[in-house]
């Protein structure tokens, strides 16, 4: 089985939030340009649909009258309770979430317009399949694999599809597929970044003797196998809340990268404070391991719903460490999700 690096993860980033936005809404150039320049920005992609994107505003201007992001996406809800039949909308809110890190939501809205597309839209359906994938790392050889086999039945060359069809086969280790979806990805000339990286990958399953370095660029790993060591406790808020014993979720991610976590942990509050270790073992796709990465984002929440999806209520600590400097991190809970 071969292991998918890091390089083909954030290369695949750029792949999968510019190149589709901009093929899929090729008519609408407004949305697809503002949402290509900003794609890390949901905010102005918002406003460019619940907005005024024609009216010409200096960036300073821009930012002292833009909404908040919750506030926009919650104008763009409202305005399609109001005309449910807007199928660029739904996709529009679906691609809102996922860049707020919210697959669950992201997945309604996708469904949404699936549905008043009849299931006909290729990029609808990977969109979707994405987003179950974020939501559900398991569900890679699942409803999410069904979805983007059922993309690239209508699109063969949909890049999304590609890449993802392509990750679950080597998953699940059908190489062969794997190889043959990524040299088809390599046909829809995506960046050079990308292309080198894929051309790295289909080589080591073809056997052509050529050497695969494990990362494209020397990373420094934590010790003890990429083993972190988190502290977890609650803080004085989160003590005086009246908190009912309830899940608490130790979640390991990259900062700023949106997808599935890289490892994740699961405790009880009443456990805490508790001493947590989470290594390259505890993965949640093989290959992606936290030793491979050399900034991390770790999490603890106390889930109230039991959900791992973050809800309103819930309370929470966060920390980013630099893993070729430490392996320890103490997390304090206390923070709440509005």
């Amino acid at each position: 089985m071969f292991w998918i690096i890091i390089g083909l993860m954030l290369a695949a980033a750029l792949l999968f939030v510019a190149m589709p936005l901009y093929r899929a809404e090729r008519k609408l150039s407004t949305t697809a340009l503002a949402s290509v320049i900003v794609m890390c920005g949901v905010a102005a992609v918002v406003y460019t649909r619940v907005g005024s994107p024609g009216i010409e505003v200096s960036s300073q201007q821009q930012q002292q009258e833009m909404p908040g992001v919750e506030e926009m996406i919650g104008a763009l809800a409202t305005r399609l309770e109001q005309e449910p039949n807007d199928v660029a909308g739904w996709q529009l809110l679906g691609r809102s979430y996922m860049q707020l890190g919210n697959p669950l939501k992201a997945i309604t809205a996708f469904e949404k317009a699936v549905e008043l597309e009849s299931g006909r839209d290729g990029q609808t359906l990977a969109d979707l399949g994405e987003a179950v994938l974020m939501a559900d790392a398991e569900a890679m050889n699942g409803r999410a694999s069904q979805l983007f086999e059922n993309a690239l039945a209508l699109v063969p060359s949909n890049p999304k599809a590609l890449f993802y069809s392509g990750l679950a086969a080597v998953q699940r280790g059908d190489n062969e597929l794997g190889a043959s979806r990524w040299e088809a990805l390599l046909a829809t000339s995506p960046p050079p970044d990308v292309a080198d990286t894929l051309r790295r990958r289909i080589a080591e399953i073809r056997g052509d003797g050529t050497e695969v370095a494990s990362n494209p660029e020397p990373v420094t790993a934590p010790v003890d196998d990429g083993a972190l060591n988190i502290s977890v406790a609650l803080g004085d808020s989160a003590a005086s809340a009246g908190l009912p014993n309830a899940t608490v979720f130790v979640i390991v991610s990259v900062p700023e990268q949106p997808g599935p976590p890289i490892a994740a942990a699961r405790r009880s509050l009443s456990d805490l404070p508790a001493a947590v270790t989470i290594g390259d073992a505890d993965a949640m796709i093989a290959g992606r391991v936290p030793s491979a990465f050399e900034k991390l984002e770790i999490t603890a929440r106390v889930s109230l719903s039991g959900q791992p999806m973050a809800q309103s209520g819930d309370w929470y600590g966060r920390a980013i460490i630099d893993t070729a400097a430490t392996d320890s991190v103490d997390i304090v809970i206390n923070e709440q999700v509005p």
